[in-house]
């Protein structure tokens, strides 16, 4: 009898967003026709910006036409788009050469794609509060991982632990779910101690692009010695409003080697063996992204976000409230008030005022006694909620 992979037993229950549902849907059937303002999900509310609709229409229109049509895409991505990706590193100067550039579905499952590349007995520092799917990921793989708790005394930034020893090391910056970004400074002990212990930091950079404060790192690549302990993550999805077409990249240096084998080259003969590509279509749509009309479009709509983000920190500031984030990302990390657990303020701000958010239990036990707030909403929701909020914690 075949023997399945034991270490899914390992896996507990992913009842974070389960239980929000459920929670939700059992209130609107209780209280039908109430406004619930939803401040929680991390999906994009914007559309496509102009510039990638017209690029995807002609991509579609290229693929009715036998001189135009594309067929399979090259496995790590097309030159067209994995060159301007390259450009885009240069203009904040960060050399990256468009081989280093491999285009992929999107960050998320590309964070579980690259554990091909270690060995199951190799271990995994967690930063949490963190995105769940690091640890699953690991857990399937039957890896050990290492769990480094962060918190409001180092403002969920934590330095590197000697103490603490692991082959990969999971860095998010801006920080999914509290919003905090490393300094330059921050980044680069981690940097140096992946060099010194022979680790690799796997650095999720999905939302680069919400980052205003320009003394702040975008790019794990920005950092001297990077490029030999890091592979950089990235996606198109909360940047560019990719989340239903799904796109992103990823950035292999071919300096990265260990025990005499090049990751970069692991890495193309991964893709080439395990992938068709992304299709040309979405490729093309990728590319406009990266044009001049397309950056700025994305960022009147990253604005939009980033003013939302606005509204619940004043708010925050007003109840004076302890929170992280806000200002570099989309999302808010507050304290939930008067010591009440993450669940309770969620039904609490459930029953009260029909405001929910995501509970910081469910991010890792260290992110119990907070609450995470997504930015992704209307400016008119994120308003009313904002008001809700202040009159509730007022009293």
């Amino acid at each position: 009898m075949i023997r399945p992979n034991m270490h899914y037993k390992e896996l507990k229950d992913s009842y974070l967003f389960y239980n929000i549902a459920q929670k939700t849907k059992t209130y609107i059937e209780e209280h039908p026709g109430t406004k619930l303002l939803k401040m929680g999900i991390g999906d994009v509310s914007l559309p496509l910006c102009d510039a990638v609709i017209q690029a995807l229409h002609e991509a579609v229109e290229e693929q009715a036409s036998p001189k135009s049509f594309h067929g399979y895409m090259p496995e790590c991505g097309a030159a067209f788009l994995r060159e301007r990706i390259a450009k885009y590193y240069e203009s904040r100067g960060v050399s990256v050469s468009p081989e280093e550039v491999f285009v992929s579905s999107g960050a998320s499952d590309e964070l579980g794609d690259i554990l091909d590349l270690f060995a199951c007995s190799s271990s995994a520092l967690v930063v949490e509060p963190a995105y769940p799917a690091y640890v699953d990921a690991n857990v399937m793989a039957g890896r050990k991982i290492v769990h480094l708790d962060s918190g409001e005394e180092n403002g969920f930034l934590p330095e590197p632990n000697e103490e603490v020893k692991a082959d990969l090391l999971y860095i998010c910056s801006p920080n999914n779910p509290t919003g905090a970004v490393f300094s330059r400074k921050q980044l680069q002990a981690w940097v140096d101690f992946a060099n010194k212990h022979g680790a690799v930091i796997l650095f999720d950079a999905a939302y680069e692009a919400f980052i205003e404060d320009e003394t702040l790192p975008h790019s794990i690549f920005e950092l001297d010695g990077a490029r030999t302990c890091a592979i950089e993550i990235c996606s198109l999805s909360k940047t560019a409003g990719f989340t239903g077409t799904r796109l992103g990249y990823t950035i292999v240096p071919k300096e990265l080697e260990r025990n005499g084998m090049c990751l970069h080259e692991m890495w193309v003969r991964n893709r080439t063996t395990k992938t068709n590509g992304v299709s040309y279509i979405i490729q093309k749509g990728g590319a406009a992204v990266f044009t001049e009309e397309g950056q700025k479009q994305i960022h009147e709509n990253i604005q939009v976000y980033k003013n939302n983000a606005k509204v619940l920190m004043q708010a925050l500031d007003k109840l004076e409230v302890w929170y992280c984030g806000g200002k570099n990302a989309p999302y808010i990390w507050m304290k939930c008030p008067n010591g009440m657990g993450s669940w309770e303020f969620f039904d609490y701000l459930l029953h009260e005022i029909q405001v929910v958010g995501t509970p910081g239990e469910g991010f890792g036990a260290c992110g119990e006694g907070y609450f995470r707030f997504s930015t992704f909403g209307s400016l008119e929701d994120t308003k009313e909620a904002a008001e809700r909020l202040v009159k509730l914690l007022s009293k």
